[in-house]
Formats: structure tokens, C-alpha cells, sequence
């Protein structure tokens, strides 16, 4: 967790989107805010940013993917290790909304900070709405 990932958590309010980034997604072109975490992938800054950010439980689209483009082969096998963080993290199940391509894009535009990674997994892109933060301790 970079001291500039954190200040960006700290910032975000209620509602407020984080993108996070695979090593394919146009991020510098759409972010307001880019934050680079050269090397890692996405499960490991996802893990460790739920540390201090709960979902919004007030919408369903608290956890959007990029839904894969029709025609595409591709598994994205990855959403299942963000299935098993996003529980861990929020003591429950946490379903994942797919979203179309441009659509996607659009969003991230709005979004708050776009992480960018270096994950070489294909469709591993995720947007995260910002809930409200109580006293519970980070684990």
C-alpha cells in the first residue's frame, strides 16, 4: 500500500469509484487521479485496499467487472479470486456485475482514481463503490 494509494482511500467519500487496473486497460487516458503499482497485480491490491474500504451496501453494483466482449473465448477466471477476497473482506458473499466494454470505460472516466496494474490477465478490470466507513478495525 502506497502512501499515494492510501491518501486516495482516505479522500474518497460515500459512493465515491476506484478502478482497479490490468496491465491492458487504457488507465492514464481515462483517470481524473492515476495512482501506478508497477509489478503487482490485482488480487494483492485488492486485498490489501479492502483492508480500508468497505462496499457500498446501498447499491447492488458495488463491484463491477468488465463483462467479456461477445465473440470473446475468454474465462475470466481471475473474478473468481475476487469473489473469494471481496467475502473475506466483507464477511459475506459479494456478487460481481458485469458491465459492457464502453460502458466500462465510460464509468472509469467518473471514477474517483484509476489503479493501474501491471496484471497480465485478460477482462481483469474492476470498479469498487465506496461505502460507509464504521469503527471496525482494518484486518
Amino acid at each position: 500500500m502506497s502512501a499515494e494509494l492510501m491518501h486516495a482511500l482516505m479522500s474518497m467519500g460515500h459512493g465515491d469509484e476506484i478502478v482497479l487496473a490490468d496491465g491492458n486497460f487504457p488507465a492514464a487516458a481515462c483517470a481524473q487521479r492515476l495512482i501506478v503499482v508497477p509489478g503487482h497485480g490485482v488480487p494483492p491490491v485488492l486485498e490489501a485496499i479492502l483492508r480500508f474500504l468497505p462496499l457500498d451496501t446501498y447499491v447492488d453494483d458495488h463491484a463491477v467487472v468488465m463483462g467479456v466482449v461477445p465473440g470473446d473465448s475468454t474465462v475470466p477466471v481471475i473474478w473468481d479470486e475476487y469473489r473469494r477476497l471481496l467475502a473475506a473482506a466483507e464477511g459475506r458473499e459479494v456478487a460481481l456485475t458485469e458491465m459492457e466494454r464502453m460502458a466500462f470505460y465510460g464509468r472509469a472516466r467518473g471514477a474517483f482514481a484509476i489503479v493501474a496494474t501491471s496484471e497480465p490477465a485478460l477482462y481483469a478490470n474492476m470498479i469498487l463503490k465506496k461505502g460507509v466507513v464504521t469503527g471496525r478495525e482494518p484486518t
